[in-house]
């Protein structure tokens, strides 16, 4: 059997369980927002929030390594150094540790220096991708095909957009805190309210680029 086509179908299982993991997160944060619902069920709800959201975020760290793997085993990086891709998995499977262990050990100061250090590798990545999209359509060298050139921009700009929910979505934690101890009320509702839909629209801008990106390798249309 072909390496290429497992890796392809892997590759599409991912984007399968990133953006079916982030419906469902998408669907409990909607849920969590109505305050029709007690408080102890909305905390219910926000755990399972952040217990399906692992999906999304070990599929998104996968998809270095495997992105890397397919333009070496498909030919579409020629003479990449074996050595890039044995670091991209390192890479990968080394963020996925990252994202188990900090949930592991939430709210202690080892998942918060996890999550620093998955924000500095998200950084780095976003320069990556960002970097090899735009050489790659300017001079058409490493990737000589338009499509994939574009489609490794994007994804360093999904990259962006995730960091940028991260960014936004850093008042929730005192906002949460405030409605826990004092209440729901339009005092403790209403900003943290206002986060939730900041947060909101760069999530929508994920799902978009996500669907750009997959019809990008799925058409190849230039």
């Amino acid at each position: 059997m072909s390496l290429y086509p497992n890796l392809v179908w892997l590759h599409l299982l991912l984007l399968v369980l990133w953006l079916g993991g982030d419906l469902g997160v998408f669907i409990l944060g909607q849920h969590f927002r109505k305050r029709s619902y007690s408080l102890p069920e909305r905390l219910t709800i926000l755990k399972l929030l952040v217990i399906t959201d692992l999906g999304p975020r070990f599929a998104w760290a996968l998809m270095v390594p495997l992105s890397i793997s397919l333009v070496a085993v498909g030919g579409w990086w020629p003479d990449l150094p074996g050595w890039v891709v044995a670091a991209s998995w390192v890479i990968g499977l080394g963020w996925s540790w990252l994202v188990w262990d900090a949930h592991a050990h939430d709210m202690t100061p080892r998942a918060a220096r996890n999550r620093r250090y998955e924000g500095w590798l998200r950084y780095a990545l976003a320069v990556f991708y960002i970097g090899l999209g735009a050489l790659s359509l300017g001079t058409g060298a490493p990737l000589a095909e338009t499509w994939l050139g574009l489609k490794a921009l994007m994804f360093g700009v999904i990259f962006v957009a995730a960091i940028m929910i991260d960014q936004t979505f850093k008042p929730v934690g005192p906002q949460l805190m405030a409605l826990i101890e004092k209440g729901s009320s339009d005092a403790t509702e209403v900003p943290l309210r206002a986060t939730m839909d900041a947060t909101r629209r760069w999530v929508l801008a994920v799902y978009a680029l996500l669907f750009v990106t997959s019809w990008l390798g799925s058409v190849k249309p230039f």
